[in-house]
């Protein structure tokens, strides 16, 4: 099957949404569809070593040829950019949400009723049950999956580091709040060594903030990173904490972070809960305090901290790549079969 999967963020870029495009992208070409990604993340064509065909940042004429080549569209993520030729050219659409419509950080919420509108022209899935709660829309969950072949436990790596936060480095990811718990915890005598990993435009605010809270001596921050040097910085540390204060569609990085073999704790934020499963704590959104006794309890209390590392192998059977693209493909199958002949057709499965 000829699938064209558009997706606003894509590598180089960083983040959920990135990871998810791409692992699906390559799942689906392994199991012999051809696959063309749209995205409007600019970056080398000549660097772009995929599988794949990585189309960036298209013209109009190009997206509309690319919409009417291909059998079926997968949106990873409403993008009215990248959405527009469904209107002049019916093909099987899959919108699969990664974000909360109306408060969409990409687009701004000005956006969300337009979005919502958009939805009516695809079958809508969802990454998280929190995200098909939020959106009010009808459609299947299909969690996201990991990279199993990457994320793994390094053996040869000493697991002598405490606490790690992966993400950008933004205000609604809470990073600063994971700088405050620490604060609070080196007061009491506690003293975490911490691994700040990503970038973002808070990167100077937040190293003056370790700076002024007197712990940016426990702190070291890496800057982005990926593949194996990101696999082996996980299997360094005992914890990993999500400390967002925003809506999370849910959260890959838990999911990354576990395979490493840390016990992740995360705040009530959207589908965190459902990432983490039974594997560490959740704590109140935007209360560092909340969070500090949490990773306290996780470094001090032996027992408790091995219950929730020995739930880990069988929480992550529910996000394998496997499982993805089986609930993908299903998908995909029935929307081209309800599409019939409102559509070019379809090479078979």
């Amino acid at each position: 099957m000829r699938i064209l999967i558009t997706t606003f963020a894509f590598a180089p870029s960083i983040g959920g949404m990135e990871t998810a495009a791409e692992i699906l992208a390559r799942g689906l070409t392994s199991r012999g569809h051809a696959v063309t990604v749209v995205t409007s993340t600019p970056g080398s064509h000549e660097a772009d070593n995929f599988p794949f065909k990585v189309v960036r940042q298209p013209s109009r004429g190009e997206l509309l040829r690319l919409v009417r080549e291909n059998d079926a569209v997968w949106q990873n993520h409403i993008s009215l950019r990248l959405l527009w030729p469904l209107l002049i050219v019916r093909r099987p659409l899959v919108i699969m949400h990664h974000l909360v419509l109306e408060t969409d950080v990409g687009s701004g919420p000005e956006h969300g009723w337009l979005k919502r509108l958009a939805c009516k022209l695809g079958t809508n899935a969802f990454a998280s049950e929190a995200l098909q709660k939020a959106a009010r829309l009808p459609g299947p969950v299909i969690y996201n999956a990991y990279d199993s072949e990457t994320f793994y436990p390094r053996l040869d790596v000493s697991r002598d580091r405490d606490i790690v936060f992966l993400g950008r480095l933004r205000t609604y990811k809470g990073p600063d709040i994971l700088i405050d718990a620490i604060a609070q915890l080196a007061r009491s005598g506690v003293r975490p060594r911490a691994t700040m990993i990503g970038g973002g435009p808070e990167d100077t605010a937040l190293k003056a903030q370790a700076d002024a809270a007197g712990v940016a001596d426990l702190i070291t921050f890496t800057g982005p990173l990926r593949g194996d040097a990101l696999a082996r910085q996980l299997s360094a540390h005992r914890v990993m904490a999500i400390p967002s204060r925003g809506e999370e569609a849910f959260a890959i990085t838990a999911l990354e972070g576990m395979a490493c073999g840390c016990v992740v704790v995360g705040t009530q934020s959207g589908g965190v809960p459902e990432a983490i499963g039974p594997c560490g704590p959740i704590v109140p959104q935007d209360d560092p305090t909340a969070l500090a006794m949490a990773l306290q309890t996780l470094l001090h209390n032996d027992a408790l901290y091995a219950r929730y590392k020995n739930a880990i192998p069988a929480h992550l059977e529910k996000f394998t790549v496997t499982t993805l693209l089986d609930a993908s493909e299903a998908l995909l199958k029935s929307v081209a079969h309800k599409a019939g002949g409102h559509s070019a057709p379809t090479r078979s499965f």
